[in-house]
């Protein structure tokens, strides 16, 4: 009988924490659209991400008017100005450490 109240406890022990494991994975992922801000010296980017997939980026810099960066067309992960989609937006690394 004791062996048999410890087993039931430790299936119970299981599904609750199963239970609570998955809602937590779940409630990670995001879902929907997020909007991620950061500054970087003169510049503010506003990132737009639908289903965890940048849609778009805001730029605003300290001085003139904000742009958009959208993705390209092709899937080499480069993005261009929305009003300028002919204009190719580098992707140099200067420094790694």
């Amino acid at each position: 009988m004791k062996h048999l109240s410890l087993v039931l406890a430790g299936v119970l022990f299981a599904s609750l924490f199963s239970t609570l494991f998955v809602n937590t994975a779940l409630a990670e992922e995001p879902i929907g659209e997020t909007i991620t801000i950061r500054n970087d010296g003169d510049n503010t980017y506003y990132e737009f991400r639908v289903n965890g997939e940048i849609s778009e980026i805001k730029v605003q810099p300290k001085v003139g008017p904000a742009y958009y960066l959208v993705p390209a067309t092709d899937d080499t992960g480069d993005f261009v100005r929305r009003d300028m989609p002919n204009m190719r937006i580098p992707k140099w690394v200067l420094f790694r450490w």
